[in-house]
């Protein structure tokens, strides 16, 4: 089992800086992607963000340019530095890590607010 944390949402203005972290404990052996995924009320859950244990990083168009997923992997940690927010990020953003080829764990999910 992984336990993963979740800090660093909260409210910020349009053009705006958050960092999420996402912190792993537990069987954190053979973790290989970390990332988010985001949820606005009433649109479907998208892929934000993804890291793998190699380094290869993907993320979703609408925020590629201005988000950077990195990891620490000393400290089974991800993060998620964003900027130039916009209203349209609003969502509670989720943390995920695949262990192995199909393990899935999920973080609790951190609120972010962008204001206009």
């Amino acid at each position: 089992q992984v336990q993963l944390v979740e800090s660093g949402g909260g409210l910020v203005q349009t053009g705006g800086s958050l960092r999420l972290s996402c912190a792993a404990s537990g069987s954190t052996f053979s973790i290989n992607t970390m990332g988010w995924y985001r949820q606005a009320p009433g649109k479907q859950r998208e892929l934000v963000a993804g890291i793998t244990s190699g380094g290869s990083t993907n993320y979703a168009d609408s925020v590629r340019g201005r988000f950077t997923i990195s990891r620490d992997d000393a400290k089974n940690t991800a993060y998620l530095q964003m900027n130039s927010l916009k209203p349209e990020d609003t969502a509670v953003y989720s943390c995920y890590v695949v262990r192995g080829f199909w393990e899935t764990y999920w973080g609790q999910g951190t609120q972010v607010t962008v204001s206009s």
